[in-house]
């Protein structure tokens, strides 16, 4: 036979060892994929972590001031925040659920854009990625 070299010990045909080539190939894929989703999970995760660090920080300002008034009396004391920092701090709450929203939509079209380019041009529907671009055009 003309199969000399690996192609004659890998003791198979040439399409069979096609077909295994495709199945490491699509194991490989899926693998990466998961690795992707852990590490955007992991991503999430801090973020949220952090935004719940923040909101713990002022939840015990705001404690300490309703105890500081309960103590005192009514009427800020020092270090207790004013009605003007609760609109601040309502607006960057919103810019970061924004923020988190934009995120979670560039995710979702990197991860087509990837199946896309992993099955090949010819398969890339614009369709997807169309109706992504429209949610973000959507309010929330």
């Amino acid at each position: 036979g003309g199969h000399g070299g690996w192609w004659g010990q890998a003791g198979g045909s040439p399409q069979q060892l096609a077909e295994r080539y495709a199945d490491l190939a699509a194991s490989h894929s899926e693998a990466l994929r998961q690795r992707e989703e852990r590490e955007w999970q992991n991503v999430r995760l801090q973020q949220e972590n952090s935004r719940l660090r923040l909101e713990n920080r002022r939840l015990r300002r705001e404690n300490r001031c309703l105890f500081r008034q309960a103590l005192l009396g009514p009427g800020p004391g020092p270090g207790c925040p004013q009605s003007a920092d609760a609109g601040a701090g309502e607006e960057a709450e919103a810019l970061r659920a924004q923020l988190g929203r934009l995120q979670e939509k560039h995710h979702r079209a990197l991860q087509h854009l990837r199946r896309c380019q992993a099955a090949g041009a010819a398969d890339l529907d614009d369709g997807d990625l169309e109706e992504l671009l429209k949610e973000d055009e959507q309010p929330p």
